[in-house]
């Protein structure tokens, strides 16, 4: 969310807040500027444990799920689907008529949200700076197909905005299929998502306790149906910060390169580090990465055996082993 623009449109009279009453702000991302709204009435409402820390640290209320608000603000994320979500649960967060206040980015679709909502209801005029646009519309009923309901796809259960929703993403299929037959009793899936790797890794001998750690709390909720195993433990938690209570053998990943709609390479490699601290002396890690990625420094600098198991003209599968308490693993 861009500051300059909520400022403008409150300066400007674009819109205005209710003089009472708590504000649900939808999504914010760490870093976000929420200074123009009185902190003491806004509740951030997000899934995101970084994104959830960070209010917290800086003084917010935050939840998962919305309470009842006077008013509200969602600021868009990139997928189309979740976007629709969060308006749906924007609306119906407050009474009929209140004010709901969006926020986006061209490049995160910011102008088919607002078409769409123009169609269906009375949106202001929208304020463009930035390289984005916020408006606002009264509260109202919008289409029964925007609320988040989970899907069933290939088996599993996904969920609007959460990684690979629509189907099994192809880096961790190539992932599973490298997995060996036998793998260590302590499993650590960094970066579960909704599961699909989890529930290959169970099908493996030898695993007498897996640990699923995911930031995003709908794609945990999913993970939570499709990972019915009593070995399975799952932790709502910011995969780069989180040790397990024990080493373990094993680190199975397919970490995220992206903070929104940027590339960020170095997210991947927070997650290497991680996977490096959390291994026993004699642990391997279990890794897909996109071929273009800058990784094999890193994983040089953490373990001591390196080598590509898997993988296509896309992705490789890399077996990482015997991480190197020397070089800062």
């Amino acid at each position: 969310m861009q500051s300059v623009r909520l400022n403008f449109a409150l300066e400007t009279g674009a819109f205005a807040l209710p003089e009472a009453g708590q504000l649900a702000v939808f999504r914010p991302r760490a870093g976000d500027d929420l200074s123009a709204l009185p902190k003491d009435r806004v509740q951030v409402i997000s899934g995101f444990k970084p994104d959830v820390d960070h209010f917290a640290k800086a003084g917010f209320a935050v939840a998962t799920v919305a309470a009842p608000a006077a008013a509200a603000l969602v600021c868009l994320p990139r997928a189309k689907a979740e976007a629709r979500a969060l308006l749906a649960a924007a609306v119906a967060a407050v009474p009929a008529g209140a004010t709901v206040i969006v926020d986006g980015q061209k490049t995160d679709g910011v102008d088919a949200i607002y078409k769409d909502l123009r169609a269906r209801v009375a949106v202001t005029e929208a304020v463009a700076k930035a390289h984005g646009k916020i408006f606002a519309f009264p509260a109202a009923s919008l289409p029964e197909e925007w609320v988040a309901v989970p899907a069933v796809v290939e088996g599993f259960t996904t969920a609007p905005g959460v990684f690979s929703a629509d189907g099994v993403d192809r880096g961790s299929a190539l992932l599973a299929a490298a997995l060996p037959a036998k793998l260590p009793s302590r499993v650590v899936d960094l970066g579960a998502g909704w599961g699909y790797l989890s529930h290959h890794i169970l099908q493996r001998d030898g695993v007498k306790e897996l640990h699923l750690v995911e930031a995003e709390a709908a794609a945990l909720d999913c993970a939570r149906l499709n990972v019915t195993d009593p070995r399975a433990q799952f932790h709502w938690a910011d995969a780069t910060l989180w040790q397990v209570p024990h080493l373990a053998g094993a680190v199975v990943c397919n970490p995220p390169f992206h903070t929104g709609r940027e590339a960020d390479p170095m997210l991947g490699v927070a997650f290497l580090r991680a996977a490096a601290r959390m291994l026993a002396p004699d642990g391997t890690l279990w890794l897909v990465a996109n071929r273009h990625l800058p990784y094999d420094l890193p994983l040089r600098a953490l373990f001591r055996e390196i080598e590509e198991v898997g993988g296509d003209t896309a992705f490789r599968v890399i077996r990482a082993a015997y991480p190197d308490r020397r070089k800062g693993a």
